[in-house]
Parts: structure tokens; C-alpha cells; sequence
């Protein structure tokens, strides 16, 4: 059953991050998504395509779009739609994400479920799918802040970012990864090519690999016996293409001691060149929830988890390797965050 469903334009080739308003008529330089929300998979699908407003017909880029790759999130959100922001021309997209403890717990809070941090979204310059950013009024709540320039993380090696306190906080890292450790990363099985989410749960971010799992440890314990883990992998180009796939992870199945929880992991492929060696991450974390959006927001993924010991001034912020290949961070910044004014209190 559809759910949701969601029309509207996309600028192909404007200004970095215009929305345009839902009545533009289509034009060269217009293009529309088409997305839907499946009550059965509980994920939100799209399709970039043309519409033709005589035949009032709108036709898909790739028909194949919204069952193959193309979900606004890899994660916890669901139910999602879109509005035009006309004080900035920008699109924004709301989204809901359930809780994932137990329904006791539920009914102990007296509530359950909460709207993501609302989202800019607009068209990658490819024009094969969207790319989404928390919107820039999020920046507002950031206050004391801690940078790691140039650090090296050598195989199997970790290093932990102190000096704020990380149960809210707002993380930018970029990576770099040498072009000749990256002849080193592993073969990707042909049978999970098209399940990111699978091939997530069989490589986890405790497998090592040729060329990560490296990212970030998020909520994690003092003893890192909590800790849910946000990354990328790196694998070998597929047949008939000379770039290496990237899969992004979030791996939560270490992030509560708990053991009455739902712990899903989250996978999605990130359609970028990682040739050069750069990939970007950033991710909000607030508590029980931790949004990531990869190489600038290509691909996002929304997790609930429930720690028991890396709770307030206990939660702990890592960057870690766990791949054969050192990898570098070139730069990373961490905000704590603030709580925003609500309701003019």
C-alpha cells in the first residue's frame, strides 16, 4: 500500500540547493520526483523523472528507480513529505522515525515516535537522484566545538575525539584513503551487489576489511562495550566499471547492553568516485538517534538506538579503522549542541 506519496520539481542544473515552487511547469531545466511510501517495507521510495502535463503523465528516468536504490533514507524514516520554503527557495522534507525498544517502553514514556531534523533536498548535479542536508538552522544550536586535522589512523587502531560532551552533538569528518591502499579493498560478492542492507549485515563494522569498515563510533561507553558504529567500506570496482563501490553503514548491534532491543543494521551503496581517495560523513546525534549523510548527502541513514551506560557526560565519541589500510582524517570538526528554543521557551 502507498502511503505518503510525494510530486514535486527539482531545478537541473540551478543555484546549489534552489527548490523550486510545486506549480513550476515542467522545462529543460525541470525535472520532478515521484515518491511513495510502502506501509510493508516501512521505507520511503522515489524516481526522478519527466512529467508531461498534456498527457498528465509522468515518466521515470529509470523505471526500475524506486525498487532498485533510490529511498531518501536507508534507515529509521518513514511516512516523509516535502514543502517549498519560499522566504529561502528551498525544499524542505520532513520525516517520521518509530522507536525501535519495546513496547513496554513505549507505554512507560506515554509517547512514541519523532520527526526527524527537517532536511534541505534538491537535485545532484548528475540529475540521477537527490541529495539532502540538515537545514542550516541546525548550525544555530552548535556551541563548544573540538577539531582533528590531519590524524592518521593506522589498521585496526582507533583514536577517541574529546573535549565536548557527545550525547548531542553534530559531527563533520572527511576521510582520506591513499589511491594505491584502495588496490587493496576486498571483492564484492555479486550475489549481495544489490542489497546494501544485507551485505551490511553479513560485513559489520567488527569485520575487518581491505579498505575500512572506518568511520565513526557514536554513543559509545568509556569501555566501548556500547558503541553503535557509522561507516563506509570499500570494495572492488563491478564488472565493467573502473570505480570502486562504497557502501555506508550504520551498525547498531553493539549499542545498548540491552538485550530487548530491535538493532537493525542500515546499508546504502553511495553513488560517488572515491578514486581520489575523499569521502565525507557527517552525523547528528541526539540521545536515541543518530542521522548520517554521506559524500554531501548522497546517501542518508536514520538509526534509533537505546545505550544503558553511554548516557549525558558518559557517551564517548571514537573514530576508528578497522580495515587493513590506514586511513587519514583530514579534517574533523564536533559540535556539542545546545537545545533549541520551543514553543518561545
Amino acid at each position: 500500500m502507498w502511503e505518503c506519496p510525494d510530486f514535486y520539481p527539482v531545478s537541473k542544473g540551478g543555484a546549489p540547493r534552489a527548490g523550486l515552487e510545486t506549480s513550476v511547469p515542467p522545462g529543460p531545466r525541470v525535472k520532478h520526483v515521484l515518491k511513495n511510501s510502502l506501509d510493508l517495507r516501512r521505507y520511503d521510495y522515489y524516481t526522478v523523472g519527466t512529467y508531461h502535463p498534456r498527457a498528465e503523465r509522468y515518466v521515470p528516468d529509470d523505471p526500475a528507480g524506486d525498487e532498485h536504490r533510490l529511498r531518501y533514507d536507508y534507515g529509521n524514516f518513514y511516512a516523509s513529505k516535502t514543502f517549498y520554503d519560499p522566504a529561502k527557495r528551498r525544499r524542505i522534507l520532513w520525516g517520521w522515525a518509530n522507536e525501535s525498544d519495546s513496547a513496554a517502553d513505549d507505554v512507560a514514556k506515554g509517547w512514541a515516535g519523532i520527526q526527524a531534523i527537517p532536511r534541505t533536498v534538491w537535485l545532484d548535479p548528475s540529475g540521477k537522484q537527490l541529495l539532502q542536508w540538515p537545514i542550516e538552522e541546525v548550525e544555530a544550536l552548535r556551541e563548544k566545538s573540538v577539531t582533528l586535522k590531519n590524524r592518521l589512523i593506522k589498521a585496526g587502531h582507533h583514536v577517541e575525539v574529546t573535549g565536548i560532551q557527545t550525547a548531542q552533538a553534530d559531527v563533520e569528518v572527511s576521510f582520506e584513503v591513499s589511491p594505491a591502499a584502495l588496490a587493496g579493498a576486498e571483492t564484492l560478492d555479486p550475489a549481495l551487489a544489490y542489497d546494501a542492507e544485507k551485505l551490511c549485515g553479513v560485513k559489520r563494522a567488527d569485520v575487518r576489511g581491505g579498505v575500512g569498515p572506518f568511520g565513526l563510533w557514536v554513543l559509545a561507553s568509556a569501555n566501548r562495550k556500547e558503541r553503535t558504529a557509522v561507516f563506509f567500506r570499500v570494495f572492488k570496482p563491478a564488472a565493467g566499471s573502473d570505480k570502486p563501490v562504497v557502501l555506508m553503514c550504520t551498525d547498531p548491534t553493539k549499542s545498548s547492553l540491552n538485550p530487548n532491543l530491535y538493532r537493525p543494521t542500515f546499508a546504502g551503496f553511495v553513488d560517488t568516485d572515491i578514486s581520489n581517495g575523499k569521502i565525507s560523513l557527517r552525523s547528528l546525534i541526539d540521545r536515541s538517534v543518530v542521522e548520517s549523510f554521506g559524500a554531501g548527502g548522497k546517501t542518508c541513514i536514520l538509526s534509533r538506538v537505546y545505550p544503558s551506560l553511554a548516557i549525558g557526560k558518559d557517551a564517548r565519541l571514537y573514530v576508528f579503522n578497522n580495515g587493513r589500510a590506514h586511513v587519514k582524517v583530514s579534517r574533523l570538526t564536533a559540535w556539542e549542541m545546545k537545545k533549541p528554543v520551543m514553543n518561545g521557551a
